[in-house]
């Protein structure tokens, strides 16, 4: 069994920086991909960011390239996402998710879910 707690959300303004954490727990965390995916109400869930198994290959989402940044520190079993120039748009709860590949592929290879953490940015 696969433990992934988020934290890091919170309140923002528009134009403002957030790092969210996943911290994970219960398999090898550096041999498996992650990702972050984002859900708003009346929304359907969309991917953030995906990072393969080693940090080399980030991922990203098309409304998020350029101002988010994924990353991993496999001795501390834990993935990040700093975003940056947040928008109200973003406003969403946070997921992290581990995959059952090595690399990122899509959202239905991810096997195992946070509770989340909401992230609301103010206009």
């Amino acid at each position: 069994q696969v433990q992934l707690v988020e934290s890091g959300g919170g309140l923002v303004q528009a134009g403002g920086s957030l790092r969210l954490s996943c911290a994970a727990s219960g398999r090898t965390f550096g041999a498996y991909a992650m990702g972050w995916f984002r859900q708003a109400p009346g929304k359907e869930r969309e991917l953030v960011a995906g990072i393969n198994w080693s940090g080399s290959l980030p991922h990203y989402g098309a409304s998020v390239k350029g101002r988010f940044t994924i990353s991993r520190d496999n001795a501390r079993n834990t993935v990040y996402l700093q975003m940056n120039s947040l928008k109200p748009e973003d406003t969403a709860v946070y997921y992290c998710a581990a995959s059952t590949l090595t690399y990122y592929s899509t959202q239905r290879d991810m096997a195992y879910w946070g509770k989340g953490t909401l992230v609301t940015v103010s206009s």
